[in-house]
């Protein structure tokens, strides 16, 4: 198994645009099973990540989701590692900046997104081993 952070990352199955509402970004998080989704702006480029931390604040807040879109509710400029980055290196970013996820670069374009629960899955699997 790679010691990089590829080897346990997801890869964006479907990203989010800044015009997307709330409500379209969390249904096609939770179609998709996932606990962040980044948003792009028109050219392309991720500005942002709504996470399942932002859904759960932005409901506590009782606003509609339907008429708030995702870049109001975003994070801005996600902490990023390289594709090439080690799961030790990952996990020190995360915990040094005090995030649940991060998003993988290759070069400029994003390959991928890691979530603390990857890596409690990877610990689980090689509990199994």
């Amino acid at each position: 198994m790679s010691n990089t952070v590829v080897s346990i990352m997801h890869r964006v199955l479907s990203p989010a645009g800044m015009d997307d509402t709330v409500e379209e970004v969390e249904a096609m998080m939770q179609s998709h099973q996932v606990s962040s989704a980044p948003i792009y702006d028109d050219a392309g480029i991720v500005v942002g990540i709504v996470t399942s931390t932002d859904l759960l604040r932005f409901h506590a807040a009782g606003k509609d989701p339907k008429s708030v879109k995702a870049w109001e509710i975003c994070t801005y400029r996600p902490i990023e590692v390289a594709s090439s980055a080690t799961l030790a290196e990952v996990a020190e970013t995360m915990l040094n900046h005090k995030v649940h996820h991060v998003v993988v670069k290759d070069n400029a374009s994003m390959v991928g997104i890691v979530s603390s629960l990857d890596f409690v899955r990877l610990f689980l699997d090689k509990g199994k081993s």
